[in-house]
């Protein structure tokens, strides 16, 4: 099958086959070219991570657009089916299309395993069949495949692989893709998409009817403030991960979950109104969550004997 040219992504996509440095510099290119929260590689990441973390990321926008930007549900599964199919001739030594060329390397050079790629493309799938959600474990059971395959893999490129720090990245990236959630609504309402759990609409007097049709008011507020203080709760529970990787990566983590915290923020700084707005993160946002990650780490060395205060450490973003 070839690429789908209607996609943005694939206009400067090169040919298949091509070289690796070519390659490389598509996925530089992709990653550098698209900006939400937060930008894919910082300054402060090792520069010798910046093309493993272009080319990760390469595999992940495309797969997240092929299930996302395909109008048609049928297609996209299509597609979605030709991404599995490229990335098993790239895991068995034959990779073909530009990202997998690159991402081949990175593979190679990290020992990455299959499934966390192969979790994400589980997680695209079902967002053409699923668009309702009745409780709260089916959201997180989602997230499982549509958000921790991510950090996992970023933990595998800094060479962590235990099943302790998996589990606290994995409270962070849950709660990252929540917020992302809470943030969007208005933009998932136009593909008919709900990730709020039913029995949490219906815990507040509200319906997936109610929500379609933008219906603000108390008891919206008061969901929100729920959903918010539920994800907060998650940020807190992977934040020892910042501690526990290695002090040149520190801030990259802890900049994740800032921004995500952040977008929390902005939420309650709109009046909770997700409905009719999308609250975003200005630069300004950024350059604060940046200080505050620097003053953590000027902090670090007595945060743990001698109790620096919230105010120092950075606190909640």
């Amino acid at each position: 099958m070839q690429a789908p040219h209607e996609l943005e992504i694939a206009r400067a996509l090169p040919p298949p086959g091509c070289g690796p440095a070519q390659a490389q510099r598509y996925t530089q290119w992709l990653a550098t070219h698209h900006y939400e929260n937060f930008n894919v590689v910082s300054w402060l990441l090792p520069r010798r991570l910046h093309q493993h973390f272009y080319n990760v990321y390469a595999y992940c926008r495309w797969a997240d657009d092929l299930g996302d930007e395909v109008a048609d549900p049928a297609r996209a599964l299509e597609l979605l089916a030709w991404w599995e199919e490229e990335l098993r001739l790239c895991y068995a030594g034959r990779p073909s299309h530009a990202v997998f060329i690159a991402l081949a390397d990175t593979v190679r050079a990290f020992d990455l395993p299959i499934e966390p790629f192969l979790h994400l493309l589980s997680a695209f799938r079902q967002d053409q069949t699923v668009h309702r959600y009745a409780t709260w474990p089916e959201v997180l059971g989602y997230c499982r495949y549509s958000a921790n395959p991510v950090g996992r893999l970023v933990l595998y490129l800094c060479r962590h692989r235990d099943a302790e720090r998996q589990q606290l990245s994995d409270f962070t990236c849950t709660a990252l893709q929540l917020a992302n959630f809470w943030q969007d609504i208005a933009r998932d309402l136009d593909s008919d998409r709900l990730y709020i759990p039913l029995d949490a609409l219906a815990a507040h007097g509200l319906a997936a009817e109610d929500i379609v049709a933008r219906r603000f008011d108390a008891r919206y507020v008061a969901l929100m403030k729920d959903l918010i203080a539920r994800t907060r709760e998650l940020f807190a529970a992977g934040a020892p991960l910042a501690r526990r990787v290695d002090s040149e990566l520190r801030m990259d983590i802890e900049l994740f979950s800032r921004g995500g915290l952040a977008v929390l923020e902005a939420i309650e700084a709109i009046g909770y109104n997700t409905l009719e707005r999308r609250p975003a993160l200005g630069r300004s946002t950024q350059a604060r969550l940046l200080g505050r990650a620097l003053l953590s780490r000027l902090f670090a060395p007595w945060q743990s004997d001698k109790g620096v205060s919230p105010s120092l450490a950075g606190g909640d973003a």
